[in-house]
Parts: structure tokens; C-alpha cells; sequence
């Protein structure tokens, strides 16, 4: 075996400094390649679950497919369309009435006109009420009734300070109109 000048020059020490370097450098070297390949391998199975995620979504859509349609339908037969932005008040003139026959107080009304997308434009009517918990939860049923296409976007419900058995709550309710133009 030959063994190179600069080798045979160095004493002990120098030798196994230099084997500790020399294999210091191999191990590092080999910690970032497989430091490299495990974190190329944790990224594709995790691409790999969300594909899976994503097949088994595209799968139920497909299978439950005319159920969809059905709905689509349902929804552009049912879907009131927005005459004027004034129906903010008719919202408002709605709520007022279940509140009434749910005896609930209603405090700081307020209306106005929403977001518009490609599936819906919305007015809203913005509410405070305080009233006991039962009538408060009819009064959310009787508002969000299906074929209604109110929905509350923000509620923010709070046991009142001054009398532990009412709710005192903060609603910002839209109504839901056909859009002016369709997607197909």
C-alpha cells in the first residue's frame, strides 16, 4: 500500500486529528443528505395523504352527484332575486316580527346591503337582543328557516351582567338573493 508524503510526515496526534476531521466531515455530510431524503420523503407522503383527501372529496361529489343537482335546482327555482336594496328593511320588518312573538327585545337595529358574488348577493339587518335563553333559541329556529335564505353571519351571544337568566346578543343577519348574472 502506498501512502502519500504528506501523510508519512505527520506524527500520531496529526494522524488521528486528521482520521477525526475527515470523519467528522463524512458523518455531517452524510446527516444532511439523510436529513435531505427524510424530509423529501415526509413531503410526499403528505402530498400523497392529501391527494388521497382530495380523491376520496371528488368520489362523494361524484356518487352524490345528483343529489347536488337536485339542489341546484331547488336553489334557483327557491332563491328570491334582489328587486331593491330598500329589502333590507323588509329583513329587518321579519325579524322584528319573530322577535315580537318570541317576546324578545330587540335594541339598536340597523340595515344595510352585503357582499355580492358569482352565487349570491346579500342584504343585512344588524340586531341586539336580551331576552331568556328558550324564546332566544325558537327565535333562531323560526329565523333560519330553509326556503328563507336568512342566515346569521356574526353572533355573539353573552350572559347579561345585570340578570344572570337573560342573554344578551349581538346579530348580524343577511338575507341571501340570486345573483344578477348565473354561473353556469
Amino acid at each position: 500500500m502506498i501512502v502519500p508524503g504528506w501523510y508519512e510526515r505527520m506524527n500520531q496526534r496529526e494522524r488521528v486529528l486528521s482520521w477525526l476531521v475527515v470523519g467528522t466531515l463524512f458523518l455531517l455530510v452524510n446527516l444532511f443528505i439523510l436529513s435531505w431524503l427524510f424530509g423529501a420523503l415526509g413531503r410526499a407522503r403528505a402530498e400523497l395523504a392529501a391527494r388521497k383527501a382530495v380523491l376520496a372529496e371528488q368520489t362523494v361529489y361524484i356518487k352524490e352527484r345528483d343529489l347536488w343537482m337536485k339542489r341546484d335546482q331547488w336553489i334557483r327555482q327557491h332563491q328570491p332575486t334582489l328587486k331593491n336594496p330598500g329589502e333590507a328593511s323588509v329583513l329587518l320588518d321579519q325579524l322584528k316580527q319573530v322577535a315580537g312573538k318570541d317576546n324578545i327585545l330587540i335594541q339598536n337595529p340597523a340595515i344595510g346591503t352585503g357582499e355580492t358574488t358569482p352565487y349570491h348577493q346579500t342584504i343585512f339587518a344588524s340586531i341586539e337582543t336580551k331576552s331568556p335563553w328558550p324564546p332566544l333559541v325558537h327565535f333562531l329556529y323560526d329565523v333560519q328557516q330553509p326556503d328563507a335564505f336568512v342566515v346569521f353571519e356574526n353572533v355573539n351571544l353573552v350572559i347579561d351582567s345585570s340578570d344572570p337568566t337573560m342573554m344578551r346578543g349581538k346579530f348580524k343577519t343577511a338575507r341571501w338573493f340570486a345573483p344578477a348574472q348565473r354561473p353556469k
